[in-house]
């Protein structure tokens, strides 16, 4: 029996990885050295996300560069902490040793960040020392003589400010230095001592050096915090956020959402005007344009939606956030390292359930996982927007309310009690969940939020939902109408052709299980495809009416004929029943990746499916009694 050699194939050219603690500026500042040239997948074999992009140097020189986990320690504790190791031993798979590190330290907090550098110097790389935030360190007073850190640690350091515009100037020079490739990061003197004091003795003795020995507190911040971490008026302040930020969702999104709606309808007439009548036609126009077209109408209030996300993150408010909530978290078996996962999937819960992993605790973090879902993700968002546009009416409550845009918040907020309330119950039967752990975390400076990282995290968003409009969306939506259109109705039959297709068929067979929470048949067909993407709810009822349409009604949009063919109570139940929906399959993939087997999947799609059925016959059962048919 012969071994067979495993060989793997890397991309040519220089491998730059950055490593930093958490908030050290070290996205910020990847950001700013590749711009727009990034692209983010997986590591090979776990879900921890990998960032890689290019850089051009001043010389002209194109270094391909990685932005790895955060890590305070070369110890791993967690995934993603591994993930960092493996890159810097080359032990990653599909991922070669990097042939520089790029130290990325926050120099208003050296005492803390210089530990990880000096772990990385004893790897025996080469290596730099970026020395970000170095306008905030001024600010407070900080000067820090960076040739005398440099001969300190035996490696270069340069100066950066991730959120300038040329705040990576003096990083991108340095790296045109053929001999920095070549540089060996061990440095004799350092090296013994590492070998003999603790690394916290070593950071003491470096920073006795420098004159840095003491500690300046930032004043700025902590004048905030006295403030926003307040037990009364913190929460009050984010609650007052979060209810602006949905408020802005529709107030905001209204005329870019009629633009679309307009472009949509008249590029649709155009082609139906331009083909002959027929299925090409009907594929065209009620296929790929009325299915692809009804979803990317919701993209201004996406955008809008991690808009707000983003200012949270780039200015440091999300760690108080986490503290703020920790109390009430704790009264439900969590922590407050919960929330920036559950936050996360806000806007997908697969991120959200890969942030999952920072947490230490196996049994917080496996429920975490199991609530994750229940946060309202952007997929739904298109869902919500298309209901409340169809039978809330557009009304303003007290001269400034938005009455839809306090729907919405509602549902979110439904979403989290939910999943509040799924947690207290595994608390109560949980002899581990009776536990409550303290919660121990940094909260980093308050700075203001990059215009240029919030632009390019906004740019991200609209490529990634795009692109699932013109792949998973398109192909679901292509999908659902050749199964509204074949088989064609046999000679003599009666009633809407749809009704004979496959669609049409499976969409009865469905109704007989939906129909006493008032789904019809055409809503029952619609949730199949968005067991795959939540989207494709609204590309496919926007395929089916049109297919269904005829005359004047083909002309409209698909608020108005739901509006008119529903009644409100069933309005209102679907609404319920997308609160606690089943997850869509690609959450319930990596659930599997996360847990290591499908039972916690198949337990997370049957309790979620059972909550959803049960939201939307209550809510249709008491808005049928109170005349809402």
């Amino acid at each position: 029996m012969t071994a067979t050699a495993v060989v793997h194939l890397h991309p040519p050219g220089r491998l730059l990885a950055l490593v930093g603690n958490p908030n050290c500026g070290k996205t910020a500042l990847f950001n700013l050295l590749t711009g727009s040239r990034q692209k983010v997948a997986n590591y090979a074999g776990v879900t921890v996300e990998r960032k890689e992009g290019r850089l051009i140097t001043h010389a002209g020189h194109t270094v391909r560069v990685l932005d790895l986990p955060g890590t305070y320690s070369l110890h791993p504790r967690s995934p993603d902490e591994r993930v960092t190791c493996e890159v810097l031993n080359g032990q990653a798979l599909g991922e070669r040793r990097p042939d520089l590190v790029v130290c990325v330290v926050d120099a208003t907090n050296l005492r803390r960040n210089l530990r990880l550098v000096l772990a990385v110097r004893r790897l025996g790389m080469p290596c730099v020392v970026a020395l970000n935030m170095t306008d905030l360190a001024e600010r407070r007073g900080i000067t820090i003589d960076a040739d005398q850190l440099s001969g300190a640690l035996g490696v270069p350091v340069v100066r950066t400010v991730g959120i300038a515009r040329e705040g990576d100037a003096g990083l991108r020079r340095i790296l045109d230095d053929p001999t920095l490739w070549l540089r060996s990061a061990d440095h004799e003197t350092l090296h013994d001592s590492s070998s003999l004091l603790a690394d916290h003795d070593a950071v003491r003795s470096i920073l006795q050096r420098l004159g840095l020995d003491e500690l300046i507190p930032h004043e700025a911040s902590d004048r905030i915090d006295r403030v926003v971490l307040h037990p009364v008026v913190g929460p009050l302040l984010l609650a007052a956020f979060l209810f602006l930020m949905f408020q802005a969702v529709f107030a905001w999104a209204e005329v870019p959402m009629q633009w679309i709606e307009t472009a949509t309808a008249w590029l649709a007439a155009g082609a139906g005007t331009l083909l002959p009548a027929g299925w090409a036609s009907s594929l065209l126009v009620d296929g790929v344009i009325a299915g692809a077209g009804s979803v990317l109408a919701f993209l201004p209030q996406i955008v809008i939606l991690f808009f707000f996300i983003l200012l949270l993150e780039d200015s440091g408010y999300l760690p108080r956030a986490a503290f703020l909530l920790d109390r009430l978290m704790g009264a439900v078996g969590l922590s407050g390292r919960s929330f920036i996962p559950l936050l996360s999937s806000h806007a997908c819960a697969v991120p959200g359930i890969m942030a999952a992993r920072t947490i230490a605790d196996p049994r917080d973090r496996l429920v975490t996982i199991m609530i994750a879902p229940l946060m309202t993700c952007s997929a739904r968002l298109p869902v919500y927007t298309l209901l409340i546009g169809a039978f809330i009416p557009q009304r303003v409550i007290g001269g400034w309310i938005e009455l839809q845009g306090l729907v919405l918040l509602f549902l979110y907020a439904a979403g989290i009690l939910g999943a509040m309330l799924v947690a207290w119950v595994l608390k109560r039967f949980t002899a581990a969940g009776r536990h409550v752990r303290p919660l121990m975390m940094e909260l980093p400076q308050y700075h203001l939020p990059s215009p240029r990282n919030i632009a390019l995290g906004l740019w991200q968003r609209v490529v990634i939902f795009v692109r699932r409009v013109g792949t998973i969306i398109l192909s679901l939506t292509v999908l659902m109408w050749f199964l509204a259109s074949f088989p064609t109705p046999p000679p003599g039959a009666t009633g809407a052709p749809i009704l004979h297709s496959f669609a049409g068929m499976l969409g009865q067979a469905l109704a007989v299980l939906f129909e006493p929470i008032g789904f019809n048949w055409q809503i029952s067909v619609a949730l199949v495809p968005g067991l795959a993407a939540r989207e494709v709810v609204v590309s496919a009822l926007g395929t089916v009416y049109s297919l269904s349409a005829s005359g004047i009604d083909a002309a409209q949009s698909l608020a108005p004929l739901i509006a008119r063919d529903w009644g409100l109570a069933t309005g209102l139940s679907l609404l319920a029943w997308f609160v606690f929906a089943p997850q869509c399959l690609s959450t319930l993939a990596v659930v599997r990746r996360e847990t290591g087997g499908w039972t916690w999947p198949l337990v997370m799609a049957a309790y979620l499916f059972a909550l959803a059925y049960l939201a939307a016959f209550i809510v249709y059962r008491s808005a049928s009694l109170l005349g809402g048919n």
